[in-house]
């Protein structure tokens, strides 16, 4: 067993845990799956049993010339390399994956950003940061992220794994999350970057209610008067608000709102994305450096 210590990875120890758990996700013999960090090809031989073909990536050349032996004869194509450097493909495809824990975020926002996304995915991932994706029910809260992923999938916890599934054994509790993409959309596909300006810009205004927050774009009467019809305590903060209510204030926006008005918004999705993406290449510059010089020891 590797240690795989650079990438936060914890690798399952039971076979029969594994087929349980895929045998109640929706993959089929008709579907592609997607295996993020095979190691060594415990859930990537489990996939193979019951999936058209799966597509596996592994980053360490040690293991992936042991997967290549192992699972030669099997409908299992290996892709040497990181995961975030390759492009996702145009047809329909399926994801399950232990995948390392630090580039979790990094992971599920090419998966759900993609032009064409998963149409579902399967990923096993700290449970802290499952309630961030996911927001309300499983956190008390919801996230930026949680809030502008919800009109496209559908998003649960399928399973809670116990500590010592895992070697080595974990310190923090992890999960099983199941990201579907929604048939139809909650919110028009036509007006999804308009959406995301739109919570990035109310989230990140640091005021101390969402009726201060939105007082530039919608107004504070109305914002005011929108409270009462869709629903909402205006005293509430972006993260304190459910789906629908989301949804009725967006929908006000684009309805009601001018263009000069809309203009305020837009482009703030954008740029919070290249600022991120800047400090995203810094982290992963550093962690390639330190992986290599782990995996020189290992």
């Amino acid at each position: 067993m590797r240690k795989r210590i650079a990438y936060s990875q914890n690798f399952l120890k039971d076979k029969n845990l594994i087929a349980n758990l895929i045998s109640k996700s929706s993959i089929t013999k008709n579907d592609t799956v997607y295996d993020i960090g095979a190691g060594q090809g415990i859930i990537t031989d489990e996939l193979s049993k019951v999936s058209g073909k799966v597509i596996a990536f592994e980053i360490d050349k040690n293991l992936y010339g042991k997967l290549s032996q192992k699972l030669r004869n099997q409908n299992v194509e290996l892709r040497l390399g990181n995961f975030l450097d390759f492009p996702l493909p145009s047809f329909g495809y399926k994801v399950f994956s232990n995948i390392p824990f630090n580039i979790t975020s990094a992971v599920i926002k090419k998966l759900t950003e993609a032009p064409n996304p998963p149409l579902d995915t399967y990923l096993i991932v700290q449970k802290e940061a499952a309630k961030k994706f996911l927001g309300k029910p499983y956190d008390i809260k919801n996230s930026q992220l949680a809030t502008q992923l919800k009109p496209w999938f559908d998003m649960t916890v399928v399973y809670n794994f116990a500590k010592n599934d895992f070697f080595p054994k974990p310190m923090v509790d992890i999960v099983l999350i199941r990201i579907e993409k929604r048939n139809s959309s909650l919110i028009d596909p036509n007006d999804k970057q308009l959406y995301d300006d739109f919570v990035t810009y109310t989230y990140n205004q640091f005021q101390p209610n969402i009726v201060e927050g939105l007082s530039k774009v919608i107004g504070r009467n109305i914002m005011t008067k929108l409270a009462k019809q869709v629903g909402f305590n205006p005293n509430n903060k972006p993260s304190e608000l459910e789906e629908k209510t989301w949804y009725g204030i967006f929908n006000y926006f684009i309805k009601n709102v001018d263009d000069n008005h809309k203009r305020i918004v837009k482009g703030a999705y954008t740029l919070l994305r290249k600022q991120q993406q800047n400090l995203q290449k810094i982290n992963r510059t550093r962690l390639d450096k330190n992986w290599k010089s782990k995996s020189n020891h290992s």
